[in-house]
């Protein structure tokens, strides 16, 4: 396996995640933050301490979840470190200030 990011398979860039907190944005109005257990070849995830934020008609909706099983057929993408980074704005305070659905009318 390389050391540079750039060389390594994106498998290997998730396998790096097993144990940590990550966040994953689905396809739709879904975003979840939790703990990556683990992932097939097929990018289906196992989440655990997971916080689900969903956009609704009636505004955002916030669920707690103990485990999730992810279709990786679902996920739309998984943000690196270096995006949820902006200054002092870290993943571990994200779901409460940002959810990128909030900014999709302004990036238009």
């Amino acid at each position: 396996m390389a050391n540079n990011p750039s060389q390594l398979l994106p498998s290997e860039l998730i396998d790096r995640c097993i144990g940590s907190k990550i966040w994953v944005i689905m396809k739709g109005d879904k975003e979840l933050v939790g703990t990556l257990r683990g992932f097939d070849v097929y990018v289906n995830m196992v989440l655990e301490d997971v916080t689900e934020y969903e956009i609704t008609s009636e505004g955002r909706r916030i669920t707690k979840l103990d485990q999730i099983l992810l279709n990786g057929n679902n996920i739309a993408i998984i943000p690196s470190e270096e995006a949820t980074s902006f200054g002092s704005f870290q993943i571990t305070d994200f779901p409460e200030r940002l959810l990128i659905a909030d900014l999709r009318p302004s990036l238009f």
